[in-house]
């Protein structure tokens, strides 16, 4: 049963129906709030913040699009989700998402953008599935800088709006594709923006000219994305539709740079978070510190709709509903201090498509990971290059650094380099995670019990790599059109496609 039914049906009657639900969710942003990136505008996620709750503490378990997604519409961890835990997978018919759910009680349900993939997600019959509803994404726009998307966001949630039956409550998914790569460079100049705004530039990167504009590039999308959010929220509003729409902004994961991306590390599952909901979020404005996964997002829904997973036909959910703590009504015994997070095959780009499997637990400001391959290249294979990461003008600056040498070798070795088999950071210290404490004596008990505690948790929650059965996840069919990459560079193909990558990135002779 949901954590706080009670109090989610208490809302319901006294709204006397049933909550719209609205999921905005950006690509790529590991941004947003002047609390964390004063470089980058985001007023609607701001507002929603002000008016609602903005919880500092979000992650996600899984730092890739296909999996991150899985995870938030199952509200289950990847390593749950069979073929569901891999980037460009097919999605198990037998998991359901909470909008297929949402669906079969009545709710209108759609989406504009990206919803959950790149994979395949079939019927039985071997229609297309919509686990995020029915896709809206017709109207189009002339973008504002060639890498940002032609979808006309806001337009097309107008239309489900003219489309739906008003006497039903809905289920949207704003799923931009900002800000995922490809930028068009320097585009942030023309928006006023100068590389002296960004305070900091991480401990993993080379800090010059280059990097800092790639990431004022990255800013602009993540802005683009919030513009369509503030028309949205005044779409609701407009309509006398915002006071009962629950309206959760967040992102995937973490921003598309070297390290961060597709990783393990705070600034590749650290997600902002900020939910309203009229006046049933009391005490509005506050900063929740409690440590939330993305795969809280779904309890939370079902637990405000009144329904448990059971009755939406979906499997038993892991996540935990934060509906108390919109209450202000925090429950009892319910500790939120840590996560488990991990991976396991992202894009191709090593020998017979393997992944690099990792789990980790972050718990109390402590992040322990455990590298099951360490063997394998955590990027992808130099000779590939390094497709397991996506190609950037701050990934080249990183190769660049390892044919100059010196000093900037060490960042090519934290983006690029192998790894050893476990690692531990202490966050609140050392957010770039670049001061590994594995060795230091001082840690050795604690890292004994988050050894213990992550494997514990992971066999409750049936992980096949705690049984033995970790290979598994490799055999799972890859939809990825590029998936046999690897071996096709080793025979000297020509024409392979490289969107991931540039055409600089390759290395050969050091696989």
């Amino acid at each position: 049963m949901p954590l706080t039914v009670l109090t989610a049906a208490s809302y319901a009657s006294e709204l006397d129906k049933r909550p719209n639900v609205l999921i905005c969710m950006a690509d790529d942003a590991g941004h947003m709030g002047k609390k964390w990136s004063p470089w980058i505008n985001t007023p609607a996620f701001d507002r929603i913040a002000r008016e609602g709750i903005n919880f500092l503490n979000a992650y996600t378990c899984n730092s890739k699009s296909a999996p991150s997604r899985a995870a938030v519409i199952t509200g289950r961890n990847s390593w749950q989700l069979e073929a569901a835990c891999n980037h460009w997978c097919e999605f198990p018919l037998k998991f359901r998402s909470f909008p297929e759910g949402l669906k079969t009680v009545g709710y209108e349900v759609g989406y504009t953008g990206k919803g959950w993939g790149p994979g395949i997600a079939l019927n039985e019959d071997g229609s297309q599935r919509e686990l995020t509803g029915k896709a809206y994404n017709k109207i189009k726009l002339v973008p504002p800088t060639t890498g940002i998307n032609k979808i006309d966001y806001s337009s097309n949630f107008k239309k489900f709006l003219e489309n739906r039956n008003p006497d039903k409550p809905f289920c949207f998914w704003y799923g931009a594709r900002e800000p995922h790569r490809g930028y068009e460079w320097n585009s942030s100049e023309r928006y006023g923006k100068t590389p002296d705004m960004i305070q900091r530039v991480p401990g993993y990167w080379p800090d010059n000219d280059t990097v800092r504009r790639d990431m004022l590039d990255y800013a602009v999308e993540v802005e683009y994305f919030d513009k369509h959010l503030d028309s949205i929220l005044d779409m609701l509003e407009k309509d006398g539709l915002i006071d009962n729409t629950i309206v959760i902004v967040t992102s995937d994961h973490g921003m598309p740079f070297p390290r961060c991306k597709g990783n393990d590390y705070l600034d590749a599952l650290h997600v902002p978070l900020a939910v309203m909901w009229g006046k049933n979020v009391k005490n509005p404005g506050r900063e929740i510190d409690d440590v939330i996964s993305l795969i809280d997002i779904a309890p939370t829904i079902l637990d405000v709709c009144g329904y448990t997973s059971d009755e939406l036909g979906m499997q038993p959910i892991t996540g935990r509903s934060f509906a108390d703590i919109l209450a202000d009504k925090k429950s009892e015994g319910i500790e939120r201090n840590s996560i488990l997070l991990g991976r396991e095959r992202h894009d191709p780009g090593r020998p017979y498509d393997h992944g690099y499997p990792v789990r980790a637990l972050l718990e109390n400001n402590l992040l322990y990971i455990r590298n099951y391959e360490p063997e394998r290249w955590p990027a992808g294979n130099p000779s590939t290059g390094y497709m397991d990461c996506d190609g950037s003008p701050t990934k080249t600056e990183i190769l660049n650094c390892r044919v100059k040498g010196g000093e900037l070798l060490k960042y090519w070795e934290l983006c690029m380099g192998f790894r050893p088999s476990e690692e531990l950071y202490d966050v609140s210290a050392d957010p770039d995670c670049i001061n590994n404490l594995y060795d230091k004596p001082a840690y050795r008990n604690i890292i004994g019990k988050m050894r213990k505690c992550l494997d514990k948790r992971l066999r409750d929650e049936g992980d096949p790599r705690m049984f033995g059965n970790g290979d598994i996840f490799d055999t799972y069919p890859n939809k990825c059109p590029a998936h046999d990459y690897y071996e096709r560079v080793e025979k000297g193909e020509k024409g392979i496609p490289t969107g991931w990558i540039n055409n600089s990135d390759f290395e050969t002779g050091h696989d």
